[in-house]
Formats: structure tokens, sequence, C-alpha cells
């Protein structure tokens, strides 16, 4: 696996705006469903930044995310470094675009996909021991299900690991992210500037144990 291929996915599909399903033959166009190019760069660097080999994605959609992460996984240097995307939708929704791209980069190997909802999957997850260093939230973007998300995430990342959350300027999704910075010690690391379609922002997860007594409640 190189990252050559790798960018060369990405510039293309970035170039073309559109990618025709080799499964169907439908095509699809990709923005501003996928995340936007400041973003994925944005969220390789996160990756790169925190040296990540294990890293958990909800929301493969058309793979764009997918592939600047796995791209940072590459970057960062690890031997055999892993990711999985959670998606139930990938056949029904997206044709299989997300995985096909994987599949010409040269990385489906490292990647393992779910087609499960997420809130299914976390649980399972963190019933076998897995651990990760950082996560990308792209899932259902209702509150309840983003919070969801995030109880799980924070099982399931390492301490300080990193959140990486995309469209921050919907009102669930934002709020859900400031209960666990108002309750649980998490932080806000970074947040971008206005955007109507994909505004993100990277939390970080407590290094501390949780002692909260059962009382205990801050309003967010």
């Amino acid at each position: 696996m190189g990252r050559s291929k790798v960018r060369q996915v990405i510039e293309r599909v970035v170039h073309d705006g559109k990618v025709t399903a080799t499964a169907d033959g439908s095509e699809h166009e990709i923005f501003p469903v996928a995340a936007s190019v400041a973003e994925g760069k944005a969220l390789h660097d996160w990756v790169v930044r925190e040296r990540a080999s294990r890293t958990i994605e909800i929301g493969l959609g058309y793979g764009v995310s997918t592939l600047f992460i796995c791209d940072g996984l590459l970057h960062a240097g690890h031997d055999a470094p892993r990711h999985i995307a959670i998606d139930p939708f990938q056949s029904r929704r997206f044709s299989n675009v997300g995985l096909q791209l994987l599949d010409e980069a040269g990385v489906s190997q490292m990647v393992e996909h779910i087609a499960e909802e997420s809130q299914f999957v976390l649980p399972r997850l963190c019933s076998s021991g897995k651990t990760f260093d950082l996560a990308f939230v792209d899932g259902n973007h209702r509150f309840d299900r983003v919070f969801v998300d995030l109880f799980y995430l924070g099982r399931l990342l390492r301490p300080g690991g990193v959140v990486f959350m995309d469209d921050y300027q919907l009102p669930g999704v934002a709020r859900s992210a400031s209960f666990f910075v108002s309750n649980v010690g998490w932080r806000v690391e970074e947040v971008s500037g206005d955007d109507d379609l994909h505004q993100w922002a990277v939390l970080r997860t407590s290094t501390e144990a949780d002692t909260r007594p059962f009382t205990y409640f801050v309003d967010f």
C-alpha cells in the first residue's frame, strides 16, 4: 500500500466531482455529500498528529473522508494500520462507491467495513476489547444518535483520544458534544470556521478516570 495511489484517487475524485458505480452503472455527484477537501486535509493532519494506528469512522458514504484517514494512517508510518468504517447504507444509498474507491486506492485490506447501524456495532466493539486512537463521526445527525455514538466512542478511544466531528453546524451535533465537554471532562481542540455544509470540531477525551457521583450533572 502506498500513499501516492491514495492521493491520485483523492485528486481524481475532487477534480471530477462524480463517480460511476461499477456495481450498477449509476452516476453519483460526490459533493457536497462527502467531506470537503479542507475538512479531509484537517482529518488527515489530525491522524498524523496523533500518530494514530487504529481509527474508526461512523459513516463511510462516498469514502472521501476514509481516503484522507487512510492517507494519514500511511503517513504516520505504523506497521499494519487498521481502520473500521461503519455504514449500513453503503450498498443501498451509495451503490458501494465508497468501497469501490478504497479498492481503487489500494487500501481495502486496511479497512473493515461493517454494514450495520452504529448503535449496535459500537457496544460489540466495546465488549470485544477494541481500542482506537481517533474517531471520525459523520453518521446520523440527530441529537440522540450522536450522543449514543459519543458515549460508546468515549469507551473505545484510548484516554486522551480524538473525536473528529463533521457537521458541527447542526444543533444536534453541537449539543451532543457539549454534554461531554461540560460533564465528562472532554475538551475542544479545534472548531473550523462557519460553514453551512461541513463545519467540523475536534474533541479530546478525558485522561482521568470518571469519578462523578451519581447525582452529578452540569447543564449543557
